[in-house]
């Protein structure tokens, strides 16, 4: 849950999060800033103490003696950020090994390399990872269901899910939520405040975050990297063309792209190929995490300013994607997602695998959804004849699911 306005808004993972904690000695939690990781241990969790660490204080002294640290706070107990106290995992796990009952410490980080560089080398088979990002559509409606579309579409035929379909409760219009993006502060603010929120996040990100994983002296060129690649989310990955833009080595883009993507600002698509010889484009496709710190950074001030705008397209594919890998971490076994394109410019927005079935996506902003957006689906059965292609959808801002061809349908993007 996250409290906003004096209401607590429940998070999709709640449950997952209550289950894992009732069976495992230690569950992790790793997500971006601001995303809520705190707020909702804090309340669904109530009766585990709760340290936050800190980047310049040595909190009780963890790093100097981690295990009179933690004999100091017994379980249970939220080590909040354990990216700067790495030196107690290790007293972790020497405690686990002699006690491995449930529900003892919830650890969570938001930088992936610190977290799990550690916790991969001394927790393996003791603890378990979940991650967390911000508010999905159905979180900020307030409508959690047992099982979401994205559960359904996967496991129901076309005419069962129909039956069963239905969309969330207007919440506001599309440019507004892609614009304000999905960071749950943002929830409660007003459109002038939101500006000065989402610029002083990223100010913050690159002052605690980069410049601890980061070893450059460079950062007029790093804000202009960060500018330049939220106007690209939603485009396969070249490293070279970036690095020839910012006249920086692919190298030095390589690797300010594993530190976006280790503090959860960014996410990858890989690319799919399957068993043919046609020529294939191998790049990944890459995503900028939320759509409103996107908009601050191609400095867009409101969400009129969206209406006609070159990125309008590439944001909702961004909000389509990111809500479709929110709405997986409920499920117990998550599909696989790829994306796919030929050198002959046929491409398909996102394919999820799961059960040895591909279910094929197009994300396309439009509310009048037919045939003709159905090219790249229909290539890509061309393509690959004997494989197990699932009904394929067409996700788009349109009134109703509707049965657009004799396979393919199209969704609501703001189905339940």
């Amino acid at each position: 849950m996250v409290k906003i306005q004096g209401m607590y808004k429940e998070r999709l993972i709640t449950e997952k999060l209550k289950r894992l904690v009732n069976t495992f000695p230690a569950v992790v939690l790793t997500g971006a800033r601001q995303v809520g990781k705190s707020t909702l241990l804090t309340h669904i969790f109530p009766n585990f103490e709760h340290v936050t660490f800190d980047p310049v204080i040595d909190i009780g002294y963890s790093s100097d003696e981690p295990d009179i640290f933690l004999r100091n706070h017994p379980t249970p107990v939220i080590l909040d950020e354990i990216q700067y106290a790495p030196e107690l995992i290790s007293a972790v796990k020497r405690r686990i090994d002699n006690d491995r009952s449930p529900g003892q410490y919830i650890i969570t980080g938001s930088q992936q390399w610190a977290v799990m560089k550690n916790i991969s080398e001394a927790l393996t088979g003791r603890a378990v990872i979940v991650d967390m990002e911000g508010f999905s559509l159905s979180e900020i409606a307030g409508r959690i269901t047992e099982k979401n579309w994205l559960s359904n579409w996967l496991n129901l035929s076309p005419e069962e899910f129909k039956a069963g379909h239905t969309r969330l409760p207007a919440q506001r219009p599309l440019f507004e939520q892609l614009w304000r993006g999905w960071l749950p502060e943002v929830e409660r603010l007003a459109a002038e405040d939101i500006i000065i929120y989402l610029r002083s996040y990223i100010q913050t990100y690159v002052e605690r975050d980069v410049r601890n994983l980061l070893d450059t002296s460079d950062w007029q060129s790093f804000g202009k990297f960060l500018q330049m690649i939220s106007a690209l989310t939603a485009q396969e990955m070249n490293y070279s063309r970036f690095g020839n833009d910012l006249d920086i080595s692919p190298q030095t883009v390589r690797r300010w792209f594993s530190v976006i993507e280790g503090t959860f600002q960014w996410f990858n698509i890989a690319s799919f190929s399957g068993n043919t010889l046609k020529r294939i484009c191998r790049r990944q496709k890459g995503y900028f995490a939320d759509t409103g710190l996107a908009c601050s950074l191609n400095r867009i001030s409101s969400h009129r300013s969206l209406l006609g705008h070159p990125i309008a397209g590439a944001l909702f594919e961004t909000a389509v994607v990111s809500e479709i890998r929110k709405l997986s971490t409920t499920l117990a076994m998550p599909p696989q997602f790829y994306h796919w394109r030929t050198a002959g410019g046929a491409e398909v927005d996102l394919i999820m695998e799961r059960d040895g079935s591909l279910f094929p996506v197009e994300i396309k902003m439009t509310s009048n959804p037919g045939k003709k957006h159905l090219s790249g689906i229909n290539a890509f059965r061309r393509t690959y004849p004997k494989l197990s292609i699932a009904p394929g959808l067409v996700i788009c801002p349109c009134e109703k699911f509707v049965q657009i061809s004799q396979t393919d349908y199209a969704l609501p993007w703001d189905s339940v």
